[in-house]
């Protein structure tokens, strides 16, 4: 079996979606993005939770409802801690949660800028394969095409002929993978063997470290 160069790349998404919704404020649909904060009104035993949006033009407040009249005995208790103490990182997942705003908005922007924490999982001498594991922690819009040429610094062109001769394969595996949105779990595998540069030109880029 042929020695191979195993990294772990987790992409993140730089900005949160932004739904479309009609402004109260300006009077029409506006985009609204997350502030990142949440509004918890609790009546008895009653519970009511918000992820407050703001208007990009005018700054007026939308209530994007996340708990309506949940009796709190029912909400899962890591939710409410969440929620109680404006957890960051939980609202951040929140405000990525597309299937929720795409039942409360018209239109959704998504923001094509990301990006990579790498982590090396496996070092080898004299490795020829590079193995990429995705970690995909928010939806994002980004292809798979976009992000190993822009990471690993090579055209589309130079991945497709890759892809055409067998040299580069994916699992899972489908005839337009490169075209689709990234996902978690996803494998990619570079076969470097005929590529004599690959310790200078190939794993910097994958390992997360400058190139020359």
């Amino acid at each position: 079996m042929r020695n191979t160069l195993q990294v772990r790349w987790t992409v993140v998404p730089k900005f949160a979606p932004q739904p479309w919704i009609v402004c109260s404020g300006c009077g029409g649909l506006r985009a609204f993005r997350s502030s990142n904060k949440i509004r918890l009104n609790a009546n008895g035993r009653k519970l009511d939770a918000w992820l407050i949006y703001k208007c990009i033009v005018c700054d007026k407040t939308w209530n994007r409802p996340i708990l309506e009249r949940r009796t709190i005995r029912d909400v899962d208790p890591a939710v409410l801690e969440a929620l109680q103490s404006n957890d960051p990182d939980w609202i951040r997942a929140e405000a990525f949660n597309l299937e929720t705003l795409r039942r409360k908005a018209r239109r959704i922007d998504e923001f094509p800028e990301f990006e990579v924490r790498k982590m090396l999982l496996r070092d080898a001498r004299d490795w020829e394969l590079l193995e990429i594991e995705l970690s995909v922690p928010f939806p994002t819009s980004t292809r798979l095409d976009r992000l190993l040429a822009s990471e690993l610094g090579i055209s589309r062109a130079q991945l497709s002929a890759l892809r055409a001769s067998a040299l580069l394969s994916t699992n899972p595996d489908s005839t337009d993978i490169l075209r689709r949105r990234i996902r978690t779990g996803t494998r990619v595998t570079v076969n470097l063997s005929g590529f004599a540069n690959r310790e200078l030109v190939w794993k910097p880029p994958a390992i997360g470290e400058a190139w020359g």
